[in-house]
């Protein structure tokens, strides 16, 4: 029984990793109705400016929110430089785009850090740590709640957020009252950018850093994004949970360690066959 509550909660924690990145894909989603492939790689990209400035001596905290600015200003250049030419594109072309971005942010990062695999220090003291769960593992959860809260609180009390909420889910009717959509979107991307970093950031003490660490995370944190619900950012966040809990679970007791990976191809694919819109999701009609 104790094996099996560890487990559990290791994948709770777990899962606040997979809950940032999908709550990151369903935002860039509402945007743009298409799956920023890119997003892993671009977290990878800021722990490691978080990476560099710990090691110059900058305090961890401080190193944390540098890093979480540029993930939020390269968000917001990426998608006025190259995802807005291709705003009116095929699907196909903006796939390509996405698939493009990511090789290039992996292979830049290759190409400046080195692939060389590289330990993360935790800002979470040992002592912090429990029966069940790690310093880190509690750390982590903790950090996720906070953020979740202020994305909660963002989007429902401030001006900006009701207003990039209102671009996202009806760019029309936002221009016609005066709102700067193309604006609302940049910004969108930025905030998803300081997300994916956050979860970036977290995984980086577990999985170590190097240019591929975010691979696997990126296609729980999909799962994630599509048990929830594709078009619900908390179902994304409590699909993250989820899958935490069954990947640990079902790497425990049933498929082994090595082929941990495959559950979450396995929840995309019963996912998509039996319910497309999600736990929490919603399905979208269209007059034609």
């Amino acid at each position: 029984m104790e094996a099996f509550l560890h487990q559990f909660l290791s994948g709770l924690a777990n899962g606040g990793i997979y809950a940032s990145i999908g709550l990151a894909l369903v935002m860039i989603y509402q945007a743009t109705h298409h799956i920023n492939f890119a997003q892993g790689e671009q977290g990878m990209f800021s722990a490691y400016i978080a990476l560099i400035l710990i090691q110059a001596g900058v305090p961890y905290w401080a190193a944390f929110l540098l890093a979480l600015t540029f993930g939020f200003v390269s968000g917001v250049a990426i998608e006025r430089i190259i995802i807005r030419p291709f705003e009116q594109a095929p699907v196909l072309s903006v796939v390509v785009v996405f698939l493009g971005l990511l090789f290039i942010i992996n292979s830049l990062a290759g190409w400046l850090f080195t692939y060389n695999v590289q330990a993360f220090p935790s800002p979470f003291p040992a002592g912090l740590g429990g029966r069940y769960l790690s310093a880190h593992e509690i750390g982590m959860v903790g950090v996720t709640l906070l953020m979740l809260l202020v994305i909660y609180l963002f989007f429902r009390f401030t001006p900006l957020g009701l207003a990039m909420r209102a671009a996202a889910q009806n760019p029309d009717a936002s221009r016609l009252v005066g709102i700067r959509v193309g604006w609302m979107l940049a910004l969108g991307w930025g905030l998803a950018g300081a997300v994916g970093a956050i979860a970036a950031i977290m995984a980086a003490p577990i999985v170590y850093i190097e240019p591929n660490m975010m691979g696997g995370i990126l296609l729980y944190g999909f799962a994630a994004a599509l048990l929830g619900g594709i078009n619900n950012p908390w179902g994304a966040a409590a699909g993250g949970l989820i899958v935490g809990v069954i990947e640990n679970l079902a790497g425990a007791y049933v498929v082994g360690t090595e082929l941990k990976l495959s559950v979450a191809l396995v929840i995309i694919i019963v996912v998509l066959v039996t319910r497309p819109a999600g736990l929490f999701g919603y399905t979208t009609m269209t007059r034609v």
